[in-house]
């Protein structure tokens, strides 16, 4: 296991469904207002308040500042909570016509997910592995049976851990290598701090051991006696890899590394392929530094890989005493490099850094290795020699558009690979590729229990001219009998780097049944063309993301694809910004607009250095404290700040109240301010989940509610509800 994939890009980034009581535990309400209350007649308008400050010369009024709870993460301010409320009320007089469409939607959904279904099993040490749903039910169980033969062992039930919580999610989940302990940590209360439960396998029973507050993977070392993890602090980082030995109070446990020097890095930690190494890895968006330490002794002494260079990245795997090596020191799409032990600082170059070919991960294995990239941005999985690095076997898929990568592959000695494939008309896959012959084995395909015939339906890869002559690629998926120039969907993300798959969604078709063609854009911001793509639309160059939206839906009315008007947009987090920069931009473009935890805010957030996230986000979006230049930037973008006068688009906003990556003042601010500012009657809804995080409600069917909620007011704005 490589470092890299445990030192993901800050929290801004796309997250997993979230819900849950507020961080400190005093549960705050599902229901918005009292059951007796009569529904509003008229939306909430929040109290204008005296406030400005001052940075780089320049003044900046704004009157919504006291929605920011100065006591967050506890949020018990009773204006903050009313107005909440009231707003949630609002959501639910104006949604509630749209109910029949709502329930349809949800029972549509719901209906093409397999509800008694479960994974493809894959070996792992002396045991294959799996997990489960029932019918019915919102969580996983978690199994495994011997190899050699034998009953199958329920080695963790989601359900049971969640069974009288508002909200669940499951964390880490570890298998020690001897298969006899399960580490795994858990959060029910939404605040992102997962505690680690470990449980003994051949008994049953859980260890004492407990340890509170982790945001980290669980490693084993020690022959199984250690476990390594990193603790999230006051802001929402990991700053630590600490070492906790069974049945040993966690009061004692060994810190082996702390980060000191970079208040915005982050810490993680994993094993080397052939699990002999421990390696420590810290780093932000832009910068790393990679330590090893043997996993057996690891409180001994500890390698320095490379010594930190802003804006050189590492990732680093061993395989019999050499350093693997993927880095952007020479090349802004990566190269792999080997090092020796005993100079691993030393890099000398197995695979060239490319134009063409965007190196994204690598993999090593006993007979051989796995690189992983986008050529043309197109996923590509190519197998490796090492006695012969110019012998490369890709993997061929037939389609010309799909998403594919390696799956769970825990064997150091494996002679098939366990891939995922999906496109969007191609449904998930699981896949088995024999490395000797190439033979591509399908194990499993999504089941859609409703039905689903992919010939009805036809997917295409365009490219857009921006405004600047850039060419942006676009997915499209629609049926083969839509009419020309009917309504369409757009999503994108663009930021972090983040490449948006054109994959398989059962939730989409709600749509796309209905006559939307749905269109992805790959913009800026993202690296679906390579590293250079993402730099493009990071810092200075933000605006591009932008504008690259709104060209990509300019281009595609004229290419006959849909009408100005009748194009509904979404976009969440990062992609939640790019919605408010495009309504604030192009207003008239859009026909409904949906915007999940949008980090509008931007300026405010960037300038706020005890907020849990702002000093790792610095390298993606400028440092206006500062910077002048960057404060002005921002300003210029900044969907809050930049709001006017205008007719706005029909708006769906949604916030949890204890989302840490999000905080939820910067939607309420925006719709505050948006109600108080924009001309016309278009429907604003701000709906805050009071017992929720970063990515809305969890367990499969309560997500799903709140995805036919957002289509029914997607079908409802654009005249097509029925």
């Amino acid at each position: 296991m490589r470092i890299g994939s445990l030192l993901c890009a800050a929290g801004l980034a796309l997250a997993a469904p979230l819900t849950a009581q507020t961080p400190e535990g005093n549960s705050v309400p599902e229901s918005v207002s009292p059951p007796t209350s009569p529904p509003p007649t008229a939306p909430p308008i929040a109290e204008q308040r005296d406030h400005s400050y001052s940075r780089h010369g320049i003044t900046i009024a704004d009157p919504y500042n006291w929605l920011h709870d100065k006591s967050y993460p506890t949020v018990d301010d009773a204006d903050v909570l009313g107005y909440l409320n009231a707003e949630n009320a609002w959501f639910e007089a104006q949604m509630k016509p749209q109910q029949k469409l709502v329930d349809t939607l949800f029972e549509e959904m719901k209906a093409r997910i397999k509800e008694d279904d479960s994974t493809v099993p894959q070996r792992q040490g002396d045991y294959l592995y799996w997990s489960e749903f029932e019918e019915g039910a919102e969580y996983r169980k978690y199994y495994r049976e011997p190899v050699a033969g034998g009953d199958p062992q329920l080695i963790l039930d989601e359900n049971a851990l969640a069974e009288g919580k508002e909200y669940f999610r499951l964390g880490a989940f570890s298998v020690s290598n001897n298969g006899r302990y399960l580490a795994y940590s858990a959060d029910d209360n939404g605040s992102e701090r997962f505690d680690v439960r470990i449980k003994d396998l051949e008994t049953g029973e859980l260890l004492p051991d407990t340890i509170p507050g982790t945001l980290s993977g669980l490693v084993w070392v020690m022959q199984d006696r250690g476990l390594v993890y990193g603790v999230a602090n006051d802001n929402w980082r990991v700053h630590d890899a600490t070492l906790h030995v069974l049945g040993t109070p966690v009061s004692e446990d060994v810190e082996l590394y702390r980060e000191t020097q970079d208040d915005g890095f982050r810490v993680g930690a994993g094993l080397s392929a052939q699990e002999d190494w421990l390696i420590i890895g810290t780093g932000d968006n832009e910068t790393s530094e990679v330590r090893l330490v043997r996993a057996h002794d690891p409180t001994g002494e500890q390698i320095l890989v490379a010594p930190r260079r802003k804006g050189v990245e590492y990732d680093v795997d061993i395989r019999d005493g050499k350093v693997f090596v993927l880095t952007n020191d020479n090349h802004v799409n990566f190269r792999l490099a080997t090092a020796d032990l005993a100079t691993p600082g030393e890099w000398t170059t197995l695979i060239e850094g490319s134009d063409e070919f965007y190196l994204t991960d690598f993999a090593l294995f006993k007979e051989y290795y796995v690189t992983e990239g986008r050529l043309s941005g197109l996923d590509q999985i190519q197998i490796r020699d090492y006695a012969n690095p110019a012998l490369v076997k890709p993997v061929a898929f037939a389609e010309a558009s799909f998403n594919t990568g390696l799956s769970d592959n825990p064997e150091y000695d494996q002679d098939r690979l366990r891939l995922s494939y999906e496109s969007m008309v191609t449904p998930n896959s699981v896949y088995d590729y024999h490395v000797a012959s190439g033979e591509l084995e399908l194990l499993k395909q999504q089941e859609i229990p409703s039905g689903y015939d992919p010939s009805l339906y036809t997917t295409q890869r365009l490219e857009i001219t921006a405004r600047d002559g850039t060419r942006v690629p676009v997915s499209v998926v629609m049926r083969k009998d839509r009419p020309k120039s009917g309504p369409l969907h757009l999503y994108a993300y663009g930021a972090y780097g983040y490449a948006v798959p054109p994959g398989f969604s059962t939730t989409r078709l709600s749509l796309v049944d209905r006559g939307y063609a749905y269109a992805i854009a790959h913009i800026r911001g993202g690296d679906d063309l390579g590293r250079k793509w993402y730099l493009a639309g990071k810092l200075n160059e933000r605006v591009n993301t932008f504008n690259d939206f709104v060209d990509v839906a300019k281009g595609l009315v004229e290419a006959g694809y849909t009408e100005k008007g009748k194009i509904s947009i979404s976009g969440g987090s990062a992609g939640g910004e790019l919605m408010g920069a495009v309504v604030n931009t192009d207003p008239d473009l859009w026909g409904a607009v949906v915007a999940h935890v949008p980090f509008v805010d931007v300026l405010n957030t960037m300038l706020d250095a005890d907020l849990p996230l702002t000093p790792g986000e610095w390298p993606e979006w400028g440092n206006p404290i500062e910077s002048k230049q960057a404060f002005a930037y921002i300003l210029s973008y900044s969907p809050y700040d930049q709001v006017v006068a205008q007719d706005y688009p029909p708006l769906l906003v949604t916030a949890g109240l204890n989302d840490p990556r999000v905080t939820y003042w910067e939607p309420a601010k925006w719709v505050a301010k948006l109600r108080a500012t924009k001309t016309g009657d278009n429907t604003l809804l701000l709906k805050t989940n009071m017992g929720a995080g970063h990515g809305g409600k969890s367990g499969r069917f309560q997500s799903i509610h709140e995805t036919a909620e957002e289509v029914a007011f997607i079908l409802w704005q654009m005249g097509e509800a029925k």
